[in-house]
């Protein structure tokens, strides 16, 4: 009797529809079937997180009729399983034969190929019925109290999150689905910065605190109607406390994961500006008092405060940094961002040494605008916790739009124009339909 063959599929899914049962069902008529799963932190590099951890998602596929057993893969790549299981067949829906998936079906074939395992695919199960369900599952995703916790248990699941900037619903839609494949590894953004600088400039209006929370908040709903990720707000100085702690209770409650608030006071001038321009610092009594203010107007466990040292920006020096640092924590913030204007990357590494010898958990956040030729490997490495990309869409987006006012100007039409621009069934595409 001819020897049972083994057959592989792996899922990122957290909701089982009938879409799945019937591929698992074709599936297992072929042979033994063995269901991968994806761990928790790779799902999460490649688009949003979970609702369900992985043992609970792995549970779903262990009492399905037809399956042998469940395994953990780890990484977006089937190398290691192929190199373990040798399955003589690995089934996969056809909707990984383009988009960023492309690659892993490539090394998939390749890897079958030498040893005489076949690939089969099914048709995708694009049936309204089906997308109705992943509308539903959207909607579950952006509901305050999912999208409020997630940054917190990201940064507990892989200790290291990278946030880009959103200034409207169309970037925040390139933020939520931006993605690339690497080594083996899916990598994505974990959320969005909303910037005052960007919110500002989108609404041609100076970074000085201008444009009202009011407006701040249309930004934000904008945003949060369109996408899931986590959203870390630029809080600015944080204004008056008896104004902070109002904010606090109303960012908590839509759903912002955390905001970023900066030991200034006065009117606001942007960081980078350093000491050519008059800024002031606040006293480390009045911030802690601050924080405080909004830490006891929290409601969940959730929501992070987070405290911005300028100390390095306005050259006071690394004592003063530090000593700041420990001082917000102990009054309660929930994260430390240190910044710098600096191009070389040393005062911040300097920073972030002498506060982990002291301080383990902490999160700490950088914003690499200047010191820009550090890989986020290498933050990693010296303990940081969050990196924030805080303008690099808008600074982009201005000069492409630039250049496509000026060649319809000197070509008198806009033919010339086009190989700048997406088409418009791409642009129709590219907003998805939510039901």
């Amino acid at each position: 009797m001819d020897k049972q063959k083994t057959v592989y599929i792996c899922f990122s899914t957290d909701i089982v529809h009938s879409g799945h049962l019937a591929i698992l069902k074709k599936a297992a008529q072929l042979g033994e079937l063995i269901v991968g799963v994806l761990s928790d932190s790779t799902v999460a590099g490649f688009k949003r997180y979970p609702l369900l951890p992985f043992e609970e998602r792995k549970n779903l596929f262990e009492n399905i009729k037809g399956v042998s057993r469940v395994i953990c893969q780890d990484t977006l790549s089937y190398r290691g399983v192929i190199k373990q299981l040798r399955p003589d067949i690995i089934v996969h829906g056809d909707d990984w034969t383009q988009g960023f998936l492309q690659p892993i079906r490539a090394e998939v074939e390749a890897l079958l190929k030498e040893y005489g395992g076949e690939l089969v695919e099914f048709p995708y199960d694009e049936s309204p019925e089906l997308r109705t369900i992943e509308h539903r599952r959207f909607a579950e995703a952006a509901l305050p109290d999912f999208r409020r916790a997630r940054l917190k248990k990201l940064l507990e699941l892989k200790g290291f999150v990278r946030i880009i900037e959103a200034h409207s619903g169309l970037s925040g839609l390139i933020a939520e689905t931006a993605t690339v494949y690497q080594d083996g590894v899916g990598r994505s953004y974990d959320g969005m910065w909303l910037s005052s600088l960007c919110d500002s400039t989108i609404k041609g209006k100076p970074d000085i605190e201008l444009v009202d929370m009011t407006s701040r908040m249309q930004t934000i709903n904008e945003i949060m109607d369109v996408t899931t990720k986590p959203i870390i707000l630029d809080g600015d100085t944080g204004g008056l406390s008896e104004h902070f702690v109002h904010h606090v209770r109303t960012l908590e409650r839509i759903g912002v994961s955390a905001v970023i608030i900066e030991d200034k006071i006065g009117l606001k001038k942007n960081s980078l500006f350093g000491t050519e321009v008059e800024q002031r610092q606040d006293s480390i009594e009045n911030f802690c008092s601050k924080i405080q203010a909004g830490k006891y107007a929290k409601r969940t466990k959730d929501f992070m405060i987070i405290a911005r040292i300028e100390s390095l920006i306005l050259e006071q020096g690394m004592e003063d940094a530090l000593k700041r640092g420990f001082a917000y924590v102990q009054a309660g913030a929930g994260g430390i961002m240190i910044h710098s204007r600096r191009s070389e990357p040393d005062e911040i590494f300097e920073f972030v040494r002498r506060f982990r010898e002291k301080d383990k958990v902490t999160p700490v956040v950088v914003v690499p605008t200047s010191f820009n030729t550090v890989t986020e490997e290498e933050f990693q490495k010296r303990g940081v916790n969050i990196v924030i990309y805080a303008n690099q869409l808008i600074r982009s987006a201005f000069p492409a739009m630039m250049g496509t006012a000026k060649c319809i100007l000197e070509h008198h039409r806009a033919k010339e124009a086009d190989e700048r621009c997406l088409s418009i069934n791409d642009i129709l595409n590219l907003i998805p339909e939510k039901g």
